[in-house]
């Protein structure tokens, strides 16, 4: 799920060390120009609230352990899912049709995708934010999509392609606008993610009979899914990729997460995104308007600090 990244930028003072040089030759005159990024003081790299979580996402082999392991133990879960008729990853009011109807158990098999940071690594366009000390904006992101050039989350293309060996339908429900609909299939099957058709790609904006769909909630998309295949499975880096969240806080999220706990591991599968989120929204009311520097302090109450 595509949502608002943060930047910020505070200057950071270094103090100067004097380094004391033994009479020589008179040293070189020092160039006129302004020192290059490469060469810059320190005190010019300015601080940035999402360094870490793409630091990070880009570096640490924990990072990959822990998104190997996810796809794997879903492809240890595929048989089973697949032989039994009542497995459905879907909540009953996004079915559309209880389990125990003949037609569920007619339906074409299909796990259900979230793209980015779930399928694609967008992590080089957040690095590129925090290199230019910018805001995730519309046209930025649009430029990047365009470019086709996100690679597969570690462990994806193994499960997809295992998946698609049984006779598994691949649905990408993004956030991503319907207009980048070709940018992004010609990335994923780049990627080496299977694409059986233009119609597995359900974007923003896919229009879904009689279900008015609220913001960027995938509950209408989801129902659509449901009317054509039996989702045996959910993939997603957020709990919204999963199950609709009617209110963005912190108690009706843990509500969800409480009343579906036994859903993940089997049906829903979580995968690590520490850059962006609608976890973050929801530490300061969803109110984006905010000064950064209140929204920070929002962040900074909600944090439980040791005695």
């Amino acid at each position: 799920m595509r949502l608002l990244v943060l930047a910020v930028c505070t200057a950071l003072t270094l103090s100067a060390c004097k380094r004391v040089e033994t009479p020589a030759a008179a040293a070189p005159a020092a160039p006129a120009e302004s020192p290059t990024p490469a060469t810059a003081p320190a005190a010019s790299n300015p601080a940035h609230d999402n360094l870490n979580a793409v630091a990070w996402v880009q570096t640490s082999v924990e990072y990959k352990a822990l998104s190997e392991q996810t796809y794997r133990a879903a492809a240890d879960h595929l048989d089973k899912a697949l032989k039994e008729k009542n497995w459905d990853a879907l909540v009953p009011e996004e079915r559309g049709y209880t389990l125990d109807e003949s037609r569920a158990s007619g339906l074409k098999p299909a796990v259900v995708m979230d793209v980015d940071e779930t399928v694609l690594d967008n992590s080089p366009y957040q690095a590129r934010l925090i290199r230019d000390g910018a805001d995730y904006d519309e046209v930025t992101w649009a430029q990047w999509v365009a470019e086709k050039k996100a690679k597969p989350v570690p462990g994806v293309v193994d499960f997809a392609k295992a998946a698609n060996a049984k006779g598994v339908t691949l649905l990408y429900i993004s956030n991503r606008a319907e207009h980048l609909k070709e940018a992004t299939l010609a990335n994923l099957k780049a990627a080496g993610l299977p694409v059986a058709d233009d119609s597995v790609f359900l974007g923003l904006g896919t229009f879904v009979k009689d279900c008015e769909q609220n913001g960027s909630e995938k509950n209408c998309r989801r129902k659509l899914a449901g009317q054509k295949y039996r989702v045996l499975m959910q993939f997603g880096d957020q709990i919204g990729d999963f199950v609709q969240v009617v209110s963005n806080t912190r108690q009706d999220r843990d509500r969800l997460y409480d009343e579906y706990n036994d859903w993940f591991g089997e049906r829903w599968w979580m995968l690590p995104n520490p850059t962006y989120g609608s976890w973050e929204p929801a530490l300061f009311n969803n109110e984006w308007a905010q000064p950064k520097e209140a929204r920070r302090q929002a962040k900074r109450d909600a944090l439980d600090y040791a005695p």
